[in-house]
């Protein structure tokens, strides 16, 4: 209850984007706003679709509900319903509502005045979403090229991808997505780790100050980067996994199309070698 006391505070009117005051209210705790209207619109059209393509069949099994994208040979053209034109709208109800909560994000951080570091990093989860349905598929020609939507097929899609290119782990780009998935997992644990053992002491002993967590980090490796350092090296190295992992599908097969190991050839023809 005590977040009410300040809830005031930041419920102001205006910092809207589109419409003005139309939609500049809340309901309970959650702002509305134009962009929650159309995420709204948006996300109920697309979960209606995926409905309607489970209730085609062949089954309601969460597991092996599957909304396949239109086959090769439609291009990039508009396809038949039953036939990927379900999966077509509801990748575009999906964008739409991926970008309207990243522009109400931003008109939220225009009213309590702070940056747009969020909106900003979600855009980087909605370029990689994008990447794999819009960007790679135009560049391969068609819309076939988009992932199914559906647990079990989703999965094959990325096995039957890995297999396509041989070991994609080769993949100069995944390499780097990889390390900076590992990399963040690594530095938000020795955060969080840190964090808990400073501010959960035992019993009869006072919570630890923030000269303790940079202690810490002196003693251990040498170097503290501080409070507002890890959150900011946690914030690049997130970044950063998304942007490398949108980056290694993108250049594979509309800028590479033989097997990744044989990429590495350029290392055996260095003249070093000779």
């Amino acid at each position: 209850m005590a977040m009410l006391n300040f809830e005031k505070k930041y419920r102001v009117r205006g910092g809207t984007l589109l419409g003005g005051d139309l939609f500049d209210f809340w309901v309970g705790p959650f702002y509305v706003g134009f962009f929650g209207v159309t995420t709204l619109i948006f996300s109920v059209l697309g979960t209606a679709m995926i409905v309607y393509g489970a209730a085609l069949g062949p089954t309601w099994n969460i597991w092996q509900i599957n909304i396949a994208p239109p086959d090769l040979k439609y291009g990039l053209a508009l396809a038949p319903l039953k036939e990927g034109g379900i999966w077509q709208i509801v990748t575009v109800a999906a964008t739409g509502a991926f970008v309207s909560w990243a522009l109400r994000e931003v008109e939220i951080c225009k009213k309590l005045g702070i940056g747009y570091h969020v909106p900003f990093a979600f855009a980087f989860a909605i370029l990689a979403y994008v990447t794999l349905v819009i960007i790679r598929p135009i560049l391969l020609g068609a819309w076939g090229h988009g992932f199914p939507y559906g647990i079990l097929s989703h999965l094959d899609w990325v096995s039957n991808t890995g297999y396509q290119y041989l070991h994609f782990h080769y993949n100069p780009a995944h390499m780097l997505a990889i390390s900076f998935f590992f990399g963040t997992a690594f530095a938000l644990s020795l955060h969080g780790g840190v964090i808990l053992s400073a501010a959960n002491p035992k019993p009869g002993e006072t919570v630890r100050p923030t000269e303790y967590e940079d202690w810490f980090f002196l003693d251990s490796i040498g170097y503290s980067i501080g409070t507002l350092g890890i959150h900011r090296l946690g914030l690049f190295l997130a970044l950063s996994a998304v942007f490398w992992s949108a980056v290694c599908i993108v250049i594979s097969g509309p800028f590479w199309t033989r097997g990744w190991p044989e990429w590495w050839n350029w290392w055996l023809n260095l003249p070093i070698w000779r």
